[in-house]
């Protein structure tokens, strides 16, 4: 569907959140599915890792790690929208937060859950944190495609007014009627599609997690934040802002420095093995 603003053609978004709708508000929602297919690709990858011999986790821990890891996403992911975006509703009615269906997961409490997830691992199985969270940064990238290209269907964290081309009218987005960046798709492909591709090549391709563990997760970290940073300059900010910046940013901020922090620490540590062969 079309429609005319200042004499140029949009697409209206339409789309439906439920894939299936079995009654009023029940049904089977893409954003539900989002996280299933996030969570089946990175089991398939936990696998594919063990085959080739770069896991340190058996056959029988995958299946731990990847319940952990599950919980450690949906907890931190909630707790985090709640917490950083919703402070008032979990305050006066906390029970929401188990409402998960009906959205509202923030990706930097989902990051920091993931992170607390990695620590458990590690001292559980007794392996190193930085080992374990360098093969969990390169899982998460999958899910968080999936999860922006539902932000899209569900018409949610639009993006700024624009009258570029593929601009699109979101009907919840006020003023009405007024096409907007479609930046839930921009940051599909920049946190998404280019850290999956990015992080798989220096997974594959170099032995940076064998002879510097712990490198990769600040890799990841420095990425995430600077693509995230770019992406919010199409997006429509929160109406609260820190520091006159979108939240979005700022928490991107202090995770880029983080990232900084880890890259630091880990190239002064000496490395492993005999040689430095970093392919990348």
């Amino acid at each position: 569907m079309k429609v005319v603003y200042e004499g140029a053609e949009y697409y209206r978004h339409n789309w439906d959140p439920f894939v299936i709708q079995f009654s009023e508000g029940f049904g089977i929602r893409w954003y539900g599915l989002a996280y299933v297919l996030g969570f089946l690709t990175a089991a398939w990858l936990l696998s594919l890792y063990f085959k080739k011999g770069k896991s340190p986790f058996n056959k029988d821990q995958q299946y731990n790690v990847l319940l952990i890891l599950v919980v450690g996403t949906m907890l931190g992911g909630r707790l985090g929208y709640m917490l950083l975006y919703d402070l008032d509703t979990l305050l006066s009615a906390p029970w929401k937060i188990i409402e998960v269906w009906k959205g509202g997961m923030a990706s930097h409490g989902g990051i920091a859950g993931i992170v607390v997830a990695c620590l458990y691992l590690g001292y559980r199985y007794k392996q190193s944190p930085w080992k374990v969270g360098d093969i969990v940064v390169t899982l998460g990238p999958a899910g968080i495609l999936f999860g922006r290209l539902a932000n899209f269907i569900n018409g949610e964290l639009w993006g700024k007014i624009s009258t570029v081309p593929w601009a699109v009218v979101f009907p919840e987005a006020m003023p009405f009627g007024v096409p907007r960046h479609p930046s839930q798709l921009y940051e599909a492909v920049l946190e998404g599609l280019f850290m999956l591709v990015y992080l798989q090549f220096r997974f594959w391709r170099s032995d940076v997690t064998e002879r510097r563990p712990g490198q990769l997760t600040g890799e990841f970290f420095i990425l995430y934040a600077l693509v995230r940073i770019f992406g919010e300059q199409f997006r429509e900010p929160d109406a609260a802002l820190i520091l006159g910046m979108s939240r979005g940013i700022f928490y991107s901020i202090v995770m880029l420095l983080v990232g900084v922090a880890f890259v630091v620490a880990r190239r002064k540590t000496k490395p492993t093995g005999p040689q430095d062969s970093d392919k990348s």
